[in-house]
């Protein structure tokens, strides 16, 4: 009689955009691999319109789709909705083995809740540290759990890789394989792309000179997200050949300050969210780039952008050491200051575009699964062996 050959069955889940883009090249490197592997794809919907663009572009189709979001939401409602919603499903589908990526809420209690099921779990993009649980807020913690949780650690770079080792996570579970997102921005990129959006294939980008904005942390709402307003209209008017674009965030707060202090001023573009491959090529185009997020310091600096940090502190080292990026805070005179200088003296300019690459070459994704194929294959967890939820005792 013919043995019937098992697959394995691993669980990638997804709450957020920046997850989704670079978990999308791990899962289509899964999907490359049918032979040997159910894919099952899990979302929270942590975000919703932003995300959703995401998965239409990569051509994902979750199975499930908790949908998580609601207005007004805050992480003890995102924690609680994402963790009861994926009970049932961790305990019907018994996977494998579970992929979570990053720091969100979502990785938070994707982990718990393999955790809870005694399913395997594989941390992509592990070991980045700031060191200060509360910036950034409150993604440092989500990482740090997710670390104690996981069972395979895919580390970036060296460096968070020997954050890991610090911390005792044995070297037989670490593997630095690069960023995924790496591999997500080179299957974008197109030098011939024409933009969607009528207003940015308008502006002539070999003449002017464009400065792309992002911000959102939850350390930045209030006076901080004022202060960068502030630094941007003086960069506006002092500098007549740039042209800025502020990549504004769905969150009320952040719209409502941007939209206050920023609207109707010539030469400023208030824009919703770009889908992605919009946006890499934005980037890509783009003179200097501000920032409060984690995810476009690698991606402005595998591109070769000079990136200006607005944060006090940074995961992201590897850019920091590398000279592409700069922590700047969100003083105003200070972020003038720094974009002036990059704006008048072409060398300091130049000195932040010429540099090793510490984020990979794009095969990050193909090295995880096939670490992840190796383990499942020895682990005694896997082969869809029956899954009990852990009840406490009575007491």
């Amino acid at each position: 009689m013919k043995a019937i050959k098992m697959k394995y069955k691993i669980c990638t889940l997804i709450g957020t955009r920046p997850e989704a883009i670079k978990l999308a090249p791990v899962i289509k490197e899964i999907e490359r691999r049918s032979d040997k592997i159910d894919s099952l794809v899990v979302v929270t919907a942590q975000h919703r319109q932003m995300l959703d663009q995401v998965l239409n572009l990569f051509s994902i189709r979750p199975k499930y789709d908790i949908d998580i979001m609601r207005p007004g939401q805050d992480l003890f409602d995102v924690t609680n909705r994402a963790l009861l919603g994926l009970r049932p499903i961790l305990e019907k589908e018994k996977p494998d083995l579970v992929i979570i990526q990053g720091d969100t809420t979502t990785v938070l209690v994707g982990a718990l809740a393999a955790f809870y099921l005694n399913i395997p779990i594989a941390h992509v993009e592990a070991g980045l540290r700031t060191q200060n649980k509360h910036q950034p807020f409150p993604e440092e913690v989500n990482r740090r759990i997710a670390t104690i949780l996981a069972d395979l650690h895919f580390a970036p770079t060296e460096i968070a890789r020997n954050n890991l080792l610090r911390e005792g996570i044995p070297k037989e579970r670490i593997y630095v394989t690069g960023n995924t997102v790496v591999d997500a921005m080179l299957s974008a990129l197109d030098k011939d792309f024409i933009f969607g959006n009528a207003r940015l294939q308008q502006i002539n980008f070999k003449e002017k000179r464009v400065i792309l904005v992002t911000a959102h942390r939850r350390e930045n709402w209030g006076k901080p997200l004022v202060n960068i307003c502030y630094a941007i209209r003086d960069i506006i008017f002092k500098f007549p050949e740039v042209i800025v674009i502020f990549s504004v965030h769905p969150n009320p707060q952040v719209q409502r300050i941007i939209n206050k202090n920023l609207s109707d001023i010539e030469r400023i573009y208030l824009l919703k969210p770009l889908g992605y491959k919009d946006f890499v090529n934005l980037m890509d185009r783009s003179y200097i780039i501000l920032t409060d997020s984690g995810g476009i310091q690698e991606e402005a600096s595998s591109l070769k952008k000079p990136v200006l940090v607005l944060r006090n502190v940074t995961e992201r080292q590897e850019a920091m050491i590398s000279g592409t990026a700069k922590l700047v805070g969100t003083d105003s005179k200070k972020i003038f200051k720094e974009v002036s200088k990059l704006l008048k003296n072409f060398s300091a300019y130049r000195t932040m575009t010429y540099y090793f690459n510490p984020y990979g070459k794009g095969k990050a994704s193909e090295k995880i699964v096939q670490v992840i194929l190796e383990y499942i294959k020895t682990s005694p967890q896997t082969l869809h062996k029956p899954i009990k939820s852990i009840e406490p005792p009575l007491t």
